[in-house]
């Protein structure tokens, strides 16, 4: 019998497609009411919330079979964490979906204020021409200060950089190291960054540290004139503070897009024109709904299925600076484990992993477990965390071994696998972090892989790719992309073809019958 999964959010087509495409059955139940979810929720397997959806100990004591909740998005804040550590349900979301939707809006909101772009539009609407009413700012040459340098904050500093602005901070967690890559200025101490900036972002989490950070003494200490912006979480800045110091013309401008409870339809920033107020829009583009929708799919059907689940905020968690270095490598490293176990043809005796630039000081565990998440998918033991990768490693009888180097060649950072004798290699590529193949066998290629891939090492010669072409369009396999790769000290060649069609073992035989080849290897991701 299929697993089951219950969605209480909009989610985009494609993840629901692609947990079907599984095997998952999948229900609907858009925004319920706490009875009906509590009344709905015991056959399932699976939970995927609305940020509205409240999940409680009572709700879980209701969910006879519940194995794993996921969040489309960033906050967990509706969820009982606590109560399902407690029953051993993994909690999990989908933190890097829209960072750069939110660091993007930031950038919006900061322009928007600095140039009263929402009043001069308002009086355009109006059939008015003030153009002397709405004299803005540069932001070129002003301080920004930014408060929280993690995935959104340190978006927003390389974003603001190209503005030219200075940029200044403050985050405990933020190491020297990172804050002289974002080209940041780091203090310690709140007040000498309130003092200096022009304007100021907030990115940080509401805990009991960060709520109410901002009151009556911050902004009594912060510059006259100065411009703020949260697009961050609601209850960071004190609001009927803030808008005494609006009033009083001591903050010059101010736009926020989360709100201590939302929906929001009222504060005590209304009664000002010039206060930019925007329902939560931080996270809605298309692209950071699609990344939110599959990324969540995938990390639910890993906890399903009894993998790593890289998001969990539960249960051995990976802490949010180590995620943000780390992170974006899961996905190419649990791609390299499976690739290098079907190669291989069997669990290896030895593992090694290296990790190079920019990762060589991250911890290597939570890559470890996804290299062994991809490796071991074929033969479940149970779900497993990046705390325990070594001991899953040494049930299978792997000997593991991590190294790390400084000097990544022309790339900002690598991981290389070695099983035994199988090498292959991948950095990141883009915005989305897609994976590229930067090394196989010892063969040096740059191609992003495919669903299905061939790869082939033969004594190199004219003509075998036509061949390798003709025999596939027989078959109606469609090579999409292809990247040769070769050794100068032999005359072999290496090819990696991606694939669309079928491609059996016929059609294999064929290959292997037509060409001189010394490996054939068939890659299914």
């Amino acid at each position: 019998m299929a697993m089951k999964i219950l969605v209480t959010e909009d989610l985009v087509q494609e993840g629901i497609d692609s947990l079907v495409d599984r095997g998952y059955e999948v229900d609907l139940l858009i925004d319920p009411t706490a009875d009906e979810l509590a009344g709905a929720i015991a056959p399932y397997d699976a939970l995927i919330v609305h940020p509205n959806t409240r999940v409680d100990a009572a709700l879980l004591d209701a969910a006879e079979n519940l194995k794993i909740i996921g969040r489309a998005g960033v906050t967990v804040d509706n969820i009982d964490v606590e109560a399902a550590s407690e029953r051993g349900v993994v909690v999990c979301n989908a933190p890097n979906s829209n960072v750069i939707s939110a660091a993007e809006h930031t950038m919006a909101l900061l322009l928007a204020a600095a140039r009263h772009i929402p009043e001069a539009s308002a009086s355009m609407h109006a059939g008015q021409w003030r153009r002397g009413d709405f004299m803005g700012s540069e932001l070129y040459g002003k301080t920004l200060a930014i408060f929280g340098l993690g995935r959104v904050g340190g978006l927003v500093a390389e974003r603001a950089a190209a503005f030219g602005m200075n940029l200044i901070g403050h985050d405990p967690y933020c190491s020297p190291e990172r804050a002289l890559h974002l080209g940041v200025t780091l203090y310690d101490e709140v007040a000498p960054v309130l003092a200096q900036a022009d304007f100021i972002t907030v990115h940080l989490p509401r805990t009991v540290s960060t709520e109410g950070m901002f009151g009556p003494d911050e902004f009594a200490a912060m510059k006259d004139g100065v411009v703020l912006v949260n697009a961050a979480r609601g209850g960071i800045f004190n609001m009927d503070a803030l808008a005494d110091f609006v009033a009083a013309g001591k903050v010059a401008g101010v736009a926020v897009d989360s709100f201590e409870c939302e929906p929001c339809t009222a504060s005590p920033l209304h009664e000002f024109p010039g206060a930019i107020l925007t329902p939560h829009l931080s996270p809605m583009t298309h692209e950071a709904q699609r990344r939110a929708s599959s990324q969540i799919a995938e990390y639910v059907a890993a906890g399903l299925e009894g993998g790593m689940v890289a998001t969990a905020v539960n249960l051995s968690p990976l802490p949010p600076e180590a995620f943000d270095i780390v992170g974006p490598y899961i996905h190419a490293c649990k791609m390299l484990g499976a690739m290098a176990s079907q190669i291989l043809g069997r669990t290896p005796k030895n593992l090694k992993l290296e990790l190079a630039g920019t990762l060589c000081d991250a911890d290597p565990a939570p890559l470890l477990a996804a290299v062994l998440d991809g490796g071991l998918s074929y033969r479940r033991l149970g779900a497993f965390t990046a705390a325990s990768a070594e001991a899953v490693a040494s049930q299978h009888g792997i000997a593991v071994t991590t190294t790390a180097e400084r000097n990544a060649e022309e790339y900002a950072s690598s991981v290389r696998v070695v099983a035994d004798e199988v090498e292959v290699a991948a950095t990141l590529f883009g915005t989305e972090h897609a994976p590229r193949i930067i090394s196989l066998m010892g063969y040096k290629i740059d191609i992003a892989p495919a669903a299905c891939s061939l790869v082939f090492e033969y004594v190199d010669a004219p003509g075998r790719i036509g061949t390798i072409g003709t025999i596939l369009g027989e078959a109606g396999a469609n090579i999409t992309t292809m990247q040769i790769g070769t050794k100068p000290e032999e005359s072999c060649a290496l090819v990696y073809m991606n694939v669309e069609g079928a491609v059996d073992e016929a059609v294999l035989a064929r290959l292997r019958e037509a060409i001189d080849l010394r490996n054939l290897w068939k890659i299914a991701l």
